[in-house]
């Protein structure tokens, strides 16, 4: 376990220079002083790790030092091939440079690695997209991600909710989530999140992205998620489901199968009553009343009616 830290730490500190002793840590997932004491060992083994002291400092290695650590394990080769997946890959302009990749990758190992190396592309296909759904059309995707991987300013028009709107930011970083791509882009200073499908052309600009120091992607994306999800739900519905009641709430969204996991058996008859997390009113009866006569929402008032009118609608509707 210690050699294998060891080893990253080497690492770590190759690709990526000066890091603080925090963000190694959490990399690495364990405590500042077990840190500490693995960066004593690879100083005492030879390793030249330099600290740097003040608020920005950290530890880096000595400038032109390179480990010599170039070997590959079964599990270390698949894993490159994961990366190796179709579709996003395609979508980003990158499928044929990963084929070219994951081909010198190959050519490289031993022969009795080629074949674990190779197993997990041929068993594992990645589809991002839910059931019944087309992906996001993304034109401009290639061009955002180029400004990502060469570190330039974007210069873009974006149409949202509020309307049109022109844009300059220090792109940060691609995600992709169920079959959506959105790009995080520093603007005013604050990192702010745009879907790509929003963005209608675009321009790379000459000048350099201002990087935040220690800005984490794949932290701020869950950060932005839980927050997205703790603002979006403002009230709650306390309802009565029955057994399927209850299987077809599990698939309304995660929060409300969440509720259903959470509820007590507390039964009225053969319905189980359930708290749950809901938008406004007129989005909640929209949804909710799709689920009847399997589910029946008992409060909030201001549902019940919204419910009602939309009912006398159909029933006026089909009279």
């Amino acid at each position: 376990m210690r050699a294998a830290r060891l080893l990253s730490i080497q690492m770590l500190l190759e690709t990526r220079g000066l890091m603080s002793a925090r963000a190694l840590a959490d990399t690495l997932r364990t405590s500042i002083r077990t840190l500490h004491r693995d960066i004593d060992h690879l100083s005492a083994a030879g390793v030249p790790v330099l600290a740097e002291r003040g608020r920005l400092g950290g530890f880096r290695l000595l400038e032109g030092w390179r480990t010599q650590l170039t070997g590959l394990t079964p599990s270390e080769a698949q894993a490159v091939f994961l990366s190796g997946l179709a579709g996003p890959a395609e979508q980003l302009g990158m499928r044929s440079s990963l084929q070219s990749a994951q081909l010198k990758v190959l050519t490289s190992l031993p022969a009795p690695l080629r074949e674990h190396a190779s197993v997990v592309a041929k068993r594992l296909h990645l589809d991002p997209v839910d059931w019944y759904k087309k992906p996001d059309p993304a034109p401009q995707l290639a061009m955002i991600a180029e400004a990502v991987w060469s570190g330039r300013k974007l210069a873009f028009r974006y149409r949202s909710w509020k309307g049109l709107a022109s844009r300059v930011v220090d792109p940060l970083g691609i995600v992709l989530k169920a079959g959506t791509w959105y790009f995080v882009g520093l603007a005013e200073g604050d990192p702010r999140t745009y879907r790509v499908a929003g963005v209608l052309e675009g321009e790379i600009l000459a000048e350099r992205v201002r990087r935040p120091r220690g800005f984490d992607l794949a932290r701020y994306w869950q950060g932005s998620v839980t927050r997205f999800e703790r603002e979006i739900y403002t009230g709650t519905a306390r309802v009565l489901a029955t057994a399927e009641g209850l299987d077809r709430l599990r698939e309304l969204s995660a929060a409300a199968a969440q509720a259903v996991d959470d509820a007590r058996p507390e039964k009225t008859g053969e319905r189980t009553s359930v708290a749950v997390p809901i938008e406004s009113s007129e989005i909640a009866a929209r949804q909710l009343l799709a689920l009847a006569p399997e589910v029946e929402v008992l409060e909030p008032q201001s549902l019940r009616r919204a419910i009602r009118e939309k009912l006398r609608k159909v029933a006026r509707l089909y009279r």
